[in-house]
């Protein structure tokens, strides 16, 4: 009885000895493993980037019903080198941003609409190995720094697809 005890008790130790280092292990895997970046788009995982209000102007747009906002478009270095080399498919690394804002009339001009409150920050990063299934595109969409819902980002390249799959799925050309 004292043998199978003390055998009982030893393999008990031992099992003890190897399941702890697997346990502390997997905690620390589980800690170091990426965590969901809340600033992410779902689906995409793309970030408003960083300067880049201090970016090159693409083209103004005024979208009218439903949206009724003034919407302007810059792109990083990559995308504009892109757009005045007439180069498409754009090239990976690039990058466009769409800053849209709800317009009203000028309180000095009564012809001119000018931008009243922000709606929405819209970004596309191009990066063909990553996002392959939809055109070589991330999407983001941001309302107050923050990704709207996956529902929102789910219509995204779908969009894109029907309208301009011709010209790399970018809605916006070079101003003249």
């Amino acid at each position: 009885m004292k043998t199978v005890l003390a055998v009982s008790l030893a393999l008990a130790a031992a099992s003890a000895l190897f399941t702890l280092p697997a346990l502390s292990a997997d905690k620390a895997a589980a800690k170091s493993a990426p965590q969901a970046n809340p600033d992410a788009s779902p689906i995409y995982g793309v970030t408003i980037p960083k300067g880049y209000r201090q970016w090159e102007f693409v083209a103004p747009a005024l979208e009218k019903e439903p949206l009724n906002e003034l919407r302007t478009v810059v792109g990083n270095k990559i995308a504009m080198d892109a757009y005045k080399k007439g180069k498409l498919p754009f090239p990976d690394g690039s990058i466009l941003v769409k800053l849209a804002y709800k317009y009203t009339q000028s309180p000095d001009f009564e012809s001119a609409l000018v931008p009243d409150h922000p709606t929405t920050v819209q970004v596309m990063v191009k990066d063909s190995k990553k996002y392959a299934a939809s055109g070589g595109w991330g999407y983001g969409r941001f309302i107050n720094g923050k990704p709207v819902d996956e529902a929102q980002h789910q219509t995204c390249f779908a969009c894109h697809a029907a309208r301009v799959k011709d010209r790399d799925y970018v809605f916006t050309r070079l101003a003249p």
